[in-house]
């Protein structure tokens, strides 16, 4: 049985661009690797654990599956959120949300809706699968770079191994040539010296 299951969710809620963004997860940490977080939003105040009824039955029932909804709407979280109409009047919006507080009677009556044990081991298991879901999709990713990289360097050592045998004969050629021109020119010298000798013979002939 994975580790996950012995742990108890929680629901974790921050604002990232144009979206809120709620998951059901363990830990701090968990919520961070699910929301894809460079950074620890929760020590700069941008994250927190909300034990809203609302958030916590949509997270609960997809573990492990970042919600959205547009920033600073008060509408339901969804897999699939949709922008922001007004993009200009979030800010507004966000701000005027932030300070006003739930109502208790509000919150009272939705307190029945708690997850209960049987709710939270399943809600667990389910984050257990999205995480080897998530785990598996980035092995599949490391494994087809690790294919591309293999194949670069093949192809590059095939590269490198074309240009020194390459580099091989052409050295080659040049000792060749220097041999030639070696012979060449002492040909020239020989021949010459011959030319001044049957010269001067033919001049004698002529008397």
């Amino acid at each position: 049985m994975p580790r996950t299951l012995k742990r108890k969710l929680k629901t974790y809620q921050t604002s990232l661009g144009f979206y809120d963004q709620a998951v059901a997860a363990p830990s701090m940490k968990a919520a961070l690797d699910a929301w894809g977080a460079r950074s620890n939003l929760f020590h700069q105040g941008i994250a927190k654990e909300t034990d809203d009824p609302d958030i916590v039955a949509a997270t609960m029932a997809s573990p492990g599956v970042v919600l959205r909804r547009p920033v600073g709407s008060d509408g339901p979280f969804t897999e699939h959120a949709k922008l922001p109409t007004d993009l200009a009047g979030g800010e507004g919006k966000t701000k005027s949300r932030s300070g006003t507080k739930k109502r208790p009677a509000r919150r009272a009556a939705k307190s029945s809706r708690k997850i209960d044990d049987q709710d939270a081991r399943k809600a667990a298991a389910a984050f257990a699968r999205e995480e080897q879901r998530r785990d598996s999709a980035r092995r599949k990713e490391e494994a087809a770079r690790a294919r591309r990289d293999k194949a670069v360097a093949a192809a590059q050592a095939a590269l490198d191994k074309a240009k020194r045998d390459h580099q091989a004969r052409v050295d080659e050629i040049d000792a060749e040539r220097a041999v030639l021109d070696e012979r060449a020119g002492a040909e020239d010298a020989r021949w010459h010296k011959q030319r001044i000798k049957l010269e001067e013979a033919v001049r004698r002939a002529r008397g």
